[in-house]
């Protein structure tokens, strides 16, 4: 039963989504201030956090720079309809996905559902037991361990989001792929998300630039192709 902490300060959500969660199967634990939930959150083992953005004490871009710092604990955000602006911080500082509120209790738990399965779960990911590493300029991606390591064997530090979306590229290279296409691999459709305009795959290539290219501002390896979407450049090597 995989234990997730919510940190929400309106309590009348906070425990409506508990109870839909732990129908669903899950063992959830709330907390109101951002303050308290940091703590439970940096000295807790939990499977996943749902973090509102705007909270008492600590907010929720803060303590999920403080989670990234410390390890992989999941995160998804919870944010107002109209804060486009904070829905891509809280992105760019790490959560996994985010919901906008007011949010159908059903797309949260498909949400809770798909982040977990990407994140603990490798066998959902396609791959073959003898070809369990993907190579490509100075860098591999060890799929069985869900690790991006460079020539010299540093680990580089992904999101489970950001490793699902570099996957897909390295699993189609040289191909163009679309947005719509890369939501898809994220584990929802696309309709999940909240317009055509989604910046989340934006984002999330903006991230994976930084840590993967000599020069992010004129990426090399990720290119953006025009009325089309993106396409990984390099040749791609099993072994």
């Amino acid at each position: 039963m995989s234990r997730i902490l919510i940190v929400e300060d309106e309590v009348a959500i906070a425990e409506l989504e508990k109870d839909y969660l732990e129908l669903s199967g899950f063992n959830v634990e709330v907390e109101t201030t951002g303050d308290v939930g940091a703590s439970r959150a940096m000295e807790e083992e939990f499977d996943l956090i749902i973090l509102d953005l705007m909270l008492h004490g600590e907010d929720g871009i803060a303590l999920c720079k403080r989670l990234r710092l410390q390890g992989r604990t999941p995160v998804i955000m919870l944010t107002a309809m109209t804060d486009q602006t904070d829905r891509i911080v809280g992105l760019e500082v790490g959560a996994d996905d985010y919901v906008t509120k007011p949010f159908d209790q059903r797309e949260l738990l498909a949400r809770v559902r798909a982040v977990l399965r990407r994140a603990s779960d490798p066998a959902q990911v396609p791959q073959s037991p003898s070809r369990p590493c993907l190579c490509f300029g100075k860098w591999r991606l060890d799929v069985a361990r869900r690790e991006l390591l460079s020539d010299n064997d540093t680990l580089i530090f992904l999101t489970s989001g950001e490793f699902d979306l570099l996957l897909t590229f390295v699993e189609h290279p040289q191909r163009v792929l679309t947005r719509d296409q890369l939501l898809d691999a994220r584990g929802l459709p696309y309709a999940a998300y909240d317009s055509p305009n989604d910046r989340t795959i934006d984002v999330q290539v903006s991230r994976l630039r930084r840590k993967l290219e000599d020069d992010p501002k004129n990426p090399a390896i990720i290119r953006t192709i025009r009325n089309g979407g993106y396409m990984f450049t390099l040749k791609v090597a099993a072994r």
